[in-house]
């Protein structure tokens, strides 16, 4: 069972520390050099000093610790008074639709992948565990928030909060949303969601390194003799049925293969694939609307080299049994998968590029932005050998992943919009000793 609780937050007291469109920061893994500088340089409240500190080495882990204590002691951050869930809007556009996705933040229960109703969908990285680890290790906190899923049809958890939600605490637009955070302090309000949540699966939408990273310190906190204290990570959940709940491709870019040659690894697919060469889109909508036509008869992505104005379109025949084609070996709700046949039958079985390679990023990039990959397909100049377009992995499908135990490759999904880090935070510091936490 899912075991949530309420908690005392630290947060952000926007009278002394300023506007809350100055202190927020996107999760620290989609921050680049430029993008630091630009948030620190907004307030030296602003959460990127902690998240991301400066320094050598693992010396930047204990001055994001005193940076994080900084705060505290010159009230630019404060810990309620009484234990809340912290209901959290989103308001935003995303191709052309506005959308406001509604979640809450809580502590809950922190069980190993396996062992209890967390489940992951992707496959994880180790360095970014680690780095996480240190940080928290240094803090004592729980600085950012990992994002779930659980399954509402009716919307329960709404209407056991809507009572309680009072005037927002947090009223900012950021990063291109509009968000709004409330505290629902009300016991009965508490209880009904925590009921609702009793029997259900967790299912991971982002932060799966986050998560297992509490895991560990958990751990860590519990051969301490402070098992209490680390038992409870701070998460933020929403509804696989909400109307709001948004998920985007993550494109792949190949670089670096060795004697590539797209046109022999593609050779020995013509009995799996139909393909249908085009010219490239002028445009995300017109690549999107290409892949998602595509995506109704089939398993299907876009490959282009960059420079050549050509995008190879490759949709599955149908009738082609998986087991055929060498994919027996993967449980049912892996076999039609757009990303994992990619990577499977293109990536490792025709490019050669392992699972050790994909997961030190030796060969492949991300990128989230359409615009972007596009931008990358018209470069002849660029060194990337192959950008591999995709369409977005449905809510569905990463349900049935969860639910098989099983896991897809490594940045598979995109749940937009991230969630920005500094709304809440959650001191570890005697959190087992706590009412409510």
């Amino acid at each position: 069972m899912a075991l949530i609780r309420p908690f005392r937050g630290l947060r952000y007291d926007l009278s002394r520390s300023g506007a809350a469109e100055r202190l927020l920061a996107p999760p620290y893994d989609v921050i680049d050099a430029d993008g630091r500088a630009e948030l620190a340089a907004r307030s030296p409240d602003n959460c990127v000093h902690v998240i991301l500190p400066e320094g050598d080495g693992d010396a930047k882990y204990s001055r994001g610790a005193a940076l994080f204590e900084a705060m505290r002691a010159r009230g630019s951050i404060a810990q309620d008074d009484e234990p809340a869930l912290y209901v959290y809007h989103q308001t935003f556009t995303a191709e052309g639709q506005t959308y406001t996705r509604k979640g809450f933040v809580c502590l809950i229960e922190l069980t190993r992948f396996g062992e209890g109703p967390v489940l992951p969908h992707e496959r994880t990285l180790s360095g970014p565990k680690e780095d996480r680890l240190k940080l928290m290790r240094a803090c004592d906190a729980h600085l950012e928030l990992v994002f779930g899923l659980f399954a509402d049809p009716a919307r329960r958890w709404e209407a056991a909060v809507a009572d309680g939600l009072g005037a927002p605490v947090l009223d900012a637009d950021f990063d291109g949303a509009h968000h709004r955070l409330f505290r629902v302090t009300d016991p009965a309000a508490v209880a009904a969601v925590a009921a609702i949540l009793a029997d259900r699966s967790i299912y991971i939408a982002d932060g799966h390194h986050r998560y297992e990273t509490m895991c560990s310190f958990r751990a860590e906190l519990e051969a301490a003799g402070r098992g209490e204290d680390g038992r409870f990570g701070m998460i933020y959940l929403s509804n696989l049925d909400d109307p709001g709940l948004v998920v985007l491709p993550t494109h792949r870019l190949v670089h670096s293969v060795p004697t590539f040659d797209l046109e022999v690894a593609l050779a020995g697919l013509a009995g799996i694939f139909e393909r249908v060469d085009l010219p490239l889109p002028e445009d995300a909508i017109g690549l999107r609307d290409h892949l998602r036509a595509a995506g109704e008869r089939g398993v299907s992505f876009g490959l282009a080299s960059p420079g050549a104005g050509v995008m190879i379109l490759l949709t599955l025949r149908a009738g082609v049994d998986p087991a055929a084609i060498g994919l027996g070996h993967l449980p049912e709700a892996l076999q039609r998968l757009d990303v994992v046949l990619l990577h499977e039958l293109i990536l490792e079985r025709s490019l050669g590029i392992t699972r050790e390679a994909q997961s030190s990023l030796t060969n492949l990039r991300y990128y989230k932005s359409t615009e972007k990959a596009l931008a990358v397909a018209r470069d002849p100049a660029s060194d990337v050998q192959l950008v591999c377009f995709m369409n977005a992995t449905p809510v569905s499908d990463v349900r049935a992943v969860c639910d098989s135990g099983e896991v897809m490759p490594q940045k598979s999904t995109f749940f937009y919009p991230k969630i920005p880090t500094g709304l809440v935070f959650h001191s570890l510091v005697g959190a087992g000793e706590r009412s409510g936490c």
